[in-house]
């Protein structure tokens, strides 16, 4: 057997005998208070992130570039994977969770600056379709004195807003959900420790001052990279 997955059953081992009695309230079903919509990028660690060890606070979802769009034959819809909670278990918050140097955003900006390969794999080519046409204009946005790096992480910031304004603009979202907007940071590129969580959208809003008078209970985890 893969030795990689020996060691997870090992961790499994641990966490079932450290989470075993945990579940009690949540045999016969969930009433989490949030849905987060994160990247599946291995080094996003999506319970950890919030601290959380307690099974049926948080709904994740993770898909690559932290998507909530989802193409149908009736056009594009708020994903299943992030409705179902709001739908069917009464979740009235939903996180956008975007993530510096992300490589969905990364293979999307190569692709429409031309700097990409022509050939992926179908899988691949879909997801970075969902996203291309939403980041097109921040692509064209960007400031000219951005080395790569710090594009990409710029871009980071434009598809969180562009995620949530999806989520707010929808009419499947009831107006009583909030939506927010992160970026979880491992790279040192806002101000903070690695591994922290900094706000830069709430319900639509991403000016900066007007968050942090508004919501001065989060206002050091408040701050952006750009406003456009």
């Amino acid at each position: 057997m893969n030795s990689t997955f020996v060691d997870l059953l090992r961790g499994n081992a641990e966490h079932a005998t450290e989470f075993e009695s945990r579940f009690d309230a949540v045999q016969d079903g969930q009433q989490p208070g949030a849905v987060t919509v994160c990247c599946s990028d291995s080094r996003v660690l999506q319970d950890h992130m919030w601290g959380n060890e307690e099974p049926g606070r948080v709904f994740t979802c993770a898909n690559i570039g932290n998507r909530v769009v989802q193409r149908t034959d009736a056009g594009e819809v708020v994903s299943g994977d992030v409705l179902y909670p709001i739908e069917h278990t009464g979740t009235e918050l939903a996180v956008v969770v975007g993530h510096t140097g992300c490589g969905a955003v990364t293979a999307t900006y190569d692709h429409l600056t031309g700097g990409g390969s022509d050939s992926e794999p179908p899988g691949i080519e879909h997801c970075i379709g969902l996203l291309g046409p939403h980041l097109e204009a921040g692509v064209d946005a960007l400031p000219d004195d951005l080395d790569r790096a710090a594009a990409i992480n710029h871009l980071v910031e434009y598809n969180v807003d562009r995620q949530v304004e999806f989520l707010r603009e929808s009419e499947e979202i009831p107006e009583e959900v909030d939506v927010v907007g992160v970026v979880y940071d491992f790279q040192d590129v806002y101000d903070g420790r690695r591994g922290e969580i900094h706000v830069i959208n709430v319900d639509g809003e991403t000016d900066v001052e007007r968050l942090r008078e508004a919501h001065p209970e989060a206002d050091s985890r408040i701050g952006r990279l750009w406003e456009y």
